[in-house]
């Protein structure tokens, strides 16, 4: 079973800047994806970043520019730095590792850190 503990959020003021860690179990190449995702209050949760196990990664709109997704094999950790912060990234952030092939497909999610932006 795949754990992945997140940490690193918080408060911050529009304009400010936060980094989230999701420390995975096993080796962050083992999964065909690893990124992140945010749910806010009366909203689905929505991609922010991902990174496939060949490096390439994948930003939602909203964030391209502001946000850098990362990894550090060796620690199994994925990062999120997240730059020029907005009030509407507050939310609820969350880190998710899939796995898929043929007939299958595993994802597993971690319990989420809370993000705040103060305008």
């Amino acid at each position: 079973q795949v754990q992945l503990v997140e940490s690193g959020g918080g408060l911050v003021q529009a304009g400010g800047s936060l980094s989230l860690s999701c420390v995975a179990s096993s080796s962050t190449f083992s999964f065909d994806s690893i990124g992140w995702y945010r749910q806010a209050p009366g909203k689905e949760r929505e991609l922010v970043a991902a990174m496939s196990s060949d490096g390439s990664t994948n930003y939602a709109g909203s964030v391209k520019g502001r946000f850098t997704i990362s990894r550090d094999n060796q620690k199994y950790t994925v990062y999120l730095q997240m730059n020029s912060l907005k009030p509407e990234d507050t939310a609820v952030y969350y880190c998710n590792a899939a796995q898929w092939g043929q007939g299958y497909e595993n994802d597993w999610w971690g319990q989420g850190t809370q993000v705040t932006v103060s305008s």
